[in-house]
């Protein structure tokens, strides 16, 4: 049975073992941006044995590229980006301390193996929502990679920032299970 659940970053392995896919979940605290660039970086650094740019562990990365804010605003609009365009840097960031995931549609195999093995979650935000999601930012700031613009790691600060548990320790996963309530037989 799916409920309404507030967490606070950074996540523990305590907090994630009692997410459930179908949750809702309101995230407070901070979480980082990255997309495709920002990740194939991250994982050039980790194959050298170099540090990242923040501290991963426990963290949940945003996979969003936010447009330009406007004036007073600390974000621009900021909704998911596919997130099976990261599949394959994921299983790595999870393996070094990565603890959820932001994004649309589902995950790949070894996404979710990782995220059992390593006690991770993947949350879904709803597409064509970012201006509404960009309310719940309230403060913004490029950490890693500027020269990537939009794609650049940024910490944002966010308050009741609304997302979905899409996949759970478990392997459960709430694009499989949704369809199969709607399947007709």
């Amino acid at each position: 049975m799916e409920s309404t659940i507030r967490v606070h970053t950074p996540l523990t392995d305590e907090m994630v073992k009692k997410l459930k896919i179908g949750d809702k979940v309101f995230i407070d605290g901070i979480i980082y941006t990255g997309r495709d660039a920002a990740h194939k970086r991250l994982i050039e650094l980790a194959n050298r044995g170099d540090p990242f740019p923040f501290d991963i562990s426990g963290q949940i990365i945003y996979y969003v590229g936010p447009t330009p804010p406007k004036p007073g605003q600390p974000i621009g609009s900021a909704g998911p980006t596919t997130s099976y365009r990261m599949d394959l840097y994921a299983p790595i960031l999870i393996a070094r301390g990565l603890k959820g995931m932001i994004g649309k549609g589902s995950r790949g195999r070894e996404v979710v193996e990782a995220m059992m093995k390593y006690k991770a979650v993947y949350f879904a935000a709803t597409g064509g929502a970012g201006a509404l999601l960009s309310k719940r930012i309230k403060k913004s700031e490029v950490v890693a990679y500027e020269d990537l613009g939009p794609e650049a790691i940024r910490r944002l600060e966010v308050e009741d920032f609304p997302v979905i548990v899409a996949n759970d320790i478990y392997g459960n996963d709430l694009y499989i299970e949704g369809a199969k309530k709607y399947k007709k037989d």
